[in-house]
């Protein structure tokens, strides 16, 4: 979009997010624990806040980790937009939907009724209900419950990686995808399904929220489309033009109980309220990644 006023907010100690900033033109980056103080003394120069910051390990069980840093922490700028009627746009989560034995439809009537399957979940889905119990609010806020997203600038996340990544580094490393054994019997090995979006397709949807501003609210981001992990391990080789050779593993024993075996959004009330030009294919998702970026070690 041609901006450089931007400041980056995060915990810049790791060396390991550097490649995501280092080539970006930005103003200032600022500590994540001395934004609130500086949000308040430039209140007025601020244009929007995008908050996509979280602890995002879904095997972390520590709930104090979560309570800080993804509940208190959105509350904490959620009520200085609303202090400050700054703009704010925040990234919820699928995982709000635990096992998706109530749907995937994004209504605020289902809110009381959902049970996330991790401590993750949980705290996305409290902040999600806190919001829309708030008697103060921004101007004009939306939040995404994003479901699987993939794509470049992810080689930081380690486990949290998308299996595109994981997928990508196996097949140079050793020539095979490993995917999850199936340990459900209405679920063929690989074909649990996930509703995969690809991360342009995201912050394209972000940016015409900003700049259009339809009714604010929590809403589905993903492609309305669930596809087999089977299939994504295959259009990782059909990237690279290799034959797919693909060995089924146990899910590991920490996240088996927790696992999902199925997501896809309900894209309904998205897009009604903006116009959308369509969302990328998994196969050219994954071909457009793999070709553009993990074959040329950017984002890898």
């Amino acid at each position: 979009m041609g901006l450089a006023d931007i400041v980056m907010v995060d915990d810049f100690s790791r060396p390991d997010k550097m490649p995501n900033y280092t080539s970006k033109r930005f103003a200032l980056q600022i500590n994540r624990r001395d934004f609130e103080a500086w949000a308040r003394q430039h209140s007025r120069d601020i244009e929007v806040i995008f908050h996509m910051g979280a602890r995002t390990d879904t095997t972390e069980f520590d709930v104090g980790i979560f309570d800080e840093l993804n509940t208190g922490y959105s509350k904490k700028l959620f009520t200085l937009c609303a202090e400050y009627s700054i703009p704010f746009i925040y990234a919820s989560s699928a995982a709000v939907y635990g096992a998706g034995e109530h749907g995937y439809t994004d209504s605020p009537d289902l809110l009381p009724a959902l049970r996330p399957l991790n401590p993750y979940g949980q705290s996305k889905l409290d902040f999600d209900r806190w919001v829309e119990a708030a008697a103060i609010r921004p101007p004009w806020w939306a939040g995404f419950r994003f479901f699987n997203v993939y794509g470049p600038n992810e080689y930081h996340k380690g486990r949290m990686a998308s299996v595109v990544m994981h997928a990508f580094n196996q097949v140079r490393q050793t020539g095979r995808v490993n995917l999850f054994r199936s340990h459900r019997p209405d679920f063929a090995d690989g074909m649990q399904l996930r509703d995969f979006i690809y991360v342009f397709d995201v912050v394209d949807v972000l940016i015409r929220f900003w700049k259009e501003q339809p009714a604010s609210g929590i809403y589905n981001l993903g492609t309305g489309r669930a596809s087999a992990f089977l299939h994504l391990a295959e259009a990782v080789f059909a990237a690279l033009e290799l034959k797919p050779d693909i060995e089924f593993v146990d899910t590991p024993a920490d996240i088996r109980d927790k696992y999902q075996y199925f997501t896809q959004a309900d894209t309904t009330r998205l897009l009604q309220a903006v116009d959308l030009p369509g969302f990328t294919s998994l196969a050219d998702g994954v071909a457009d990644y793999v070709r553009r970026f993990l074959c040329h070690g950017i984002g890898f």
